[in-house]
């Protein structure tokens, strides 16, 4: 099952992915995280110690590795392999962590240009692929901020789309244009996740300015000072206090999936 996790920066993607990662692996799944978001906080959520956390480059900034794979020998300034081999790329730098699950921390490409073929780009979008349609783990994607990471490329193969907001009209615009985006590059499971929540009428309202959406609000994660605790004591969430609101929250939202992921694939 590929999980990608997306919304606006600061909604709350990486404590969703982390967690979900962290549950999955707790459950015995093979889990396979990936970090595209340019915070590069995905480590933390997952509870990986400080000591590897250091030792982490991402792969935007490999930079001999980049050149390896995407320069075309001969070839001009601007010339690069849009397909470069990168199958063995996951196995050789993902680093293990809490509960047998294992983190790759790509990073993400900070171009002023939509769509650049910068060489790390080309690279990034190919492994994205890869990662989506030839790995069989359970792969779950920190999505950057926005909308750059939903490519063609990188779209084929996401079996769910969480697409998590906060309770403010900036992020529910910018949800509704990721939706509507993922629509068209052929996303099937889009779900709509509500994080941050303090009482019912924020979700009314949601409900009410999402009402023509054809994605229904799947799922809602309250507004939980543990979270902000754990995070200024540079602990996992689901480690400092699991049985938080928000961790118990999550954990309702992992059963959902758990479920969506036997409905299809487990027949």
């Amino acid at each position: 099952m590929k999980i990608a996790v997306s919304g606006k920066g600061g909604v709350g993607k990486t404590l969703v992915s982390g967690t979900l990662a962290r549950m999955f692996a707790k459950d015995g799944f093979k889990v396979l995280a990936i970090d595209n978001d340019s915070a590069m906080n995905l480590s933390y959520t997952l509870g990986i110690d400080q000591e590897t956390k250091d030792k982490i480059v991402p792969i935007s900034e490999m930079k001999a590795l980049i050149e390896e794979r995407v320069t075309v020998k001969g070839a001009g300034a601007g010339v690069y392999n849009i397909n470069p081999k990168v199958s063995d790329i996951p196995d050789k730098y993902k680093i293990t962590g809490p509960d047998g699950l294992e983190l790759l921390v790509l990073g993400s490409i900070e171009e002023p240009e939509t769509g650049c073929l910068c060489p790390e780009n080309a690279l990034i979008r190919t492994l994205l692929h890869n990662l989506f349609v030839k790995r069989e783990e359970v792969i779950v994607v920190d999505f950057e901020a926005g909308l750059e990471h939903l490519g063609r490329g990188t779209a084929k193969g996401i079996d769910v789309m969480l697409v998590v907001t906060e309770p403010s009209q900036k992020s529910l615009d910018l949800c509704k244009k990721i939706i509507d985006l993922s629509k068209k590059l052929g996303v099937i499971n889009i779900y709509l996740i509500a994080n941050k929540i303090t009482d019912g009428s924020q979700k009314e309202i949601i409900n009410k300015r999402i009402n023509d959406w054809e994605v229904p609000l799947y799922h809602s994660i309250p507004f939980d000072l543990e979270i902000g605790k754990a995070d200024l004591n540079g602990e996992s969430p689901i480690d400092s206090n699991q049985d938080s609101q928000a961790i118990q929250a999550i954990k309702s939202l992992y059963l959902k999936l758990k479920q969506l992921k036997k409905d299809l694939f487990d027949l």
